[in-house]
């Protein structure tokens, strides 16, 4: 903020329409105590005008509350849509990787038992047969954690994505919902 934005701060639009209501309404006041009709008559017409100015401040605070209603219900479902896809993705993501647990625990037992087979058969090849399969489980571990660490990055990626997307949709469903009525009735969020 540069120093002519902080002596000079600009003003809402809520602010001017509040400032061009009062100025309407002070305006007609001074026409009506300035126009030449007796006393009873003028006060028949200032009772009226208030009348009708009351009622159209009704109206507007009614629209506006409206308005916000329907926003607030609309920003309630996107959360709600939203949610329901963060959980999908983050079941998904927990059955992967509870099968490539799984596979693995299954592959490391397939190993044990062919060594212990090995051993059993081949007592002067006991050696070289642990150290075979000790390779063996040791790249079947490093490739179901490079597949487990993929899937979960995957999955990440997704859900930020989706995430972004469902915001990007919000936002734009609000500032659709905020253009479409004149800026004396736009509701504060």
């Amino acid at each position: 903020m540069n120093e002519a934005e902080r002596e000079y701060p600009a003003q809402s639009g809520s602010t001017f329409a509040k400032g061009l209501l009062i100025g309407s309404l002070i305006g007609a006041a001074a026409a009506l105590l300035f126009a030449p009709k007796p006393g009873r008559d003028l006060r028949s017409d200032i009772s009226d005008k208030v009348g009708v100015a009351t009622d159209k401040t009704k109206g507007v605070a009614s629209t506006i509350g409206l308005k916000a209603k329907d926003t607030a219900s609309v920003v309630g479902d996107k959360v709600q849509t939203a949610a329901g896809v963060v959980g999908e993705k983050v079941q998904t993501a927990a059955g992967v990787v509870s099968e490539k647990a799984t596979t693995l625990a299954q592959s490391v037992s397939e190993k044990t038992s062919n060594v212990v087979q090995s051993v059993r058969k081949n007592g002067a090849d006991v050696a070289e047969a642990v150290k075979d399969a000790s390779a063996d489980v040791g790249e079947t571990v490093k490739t179901a954690s490079a597949d487990v660490a993929n899937e979960a990055a995957k999955a990440d990626k997704e859900i930020m994505s989706e995430t972004a997307d469902k915001a990007a949709e919000t936002k734009d469903e609000l500032k659709s919902l905020n253009s479409g009525t004149p800026t004396s009735e736009k509701p504060v969020l």
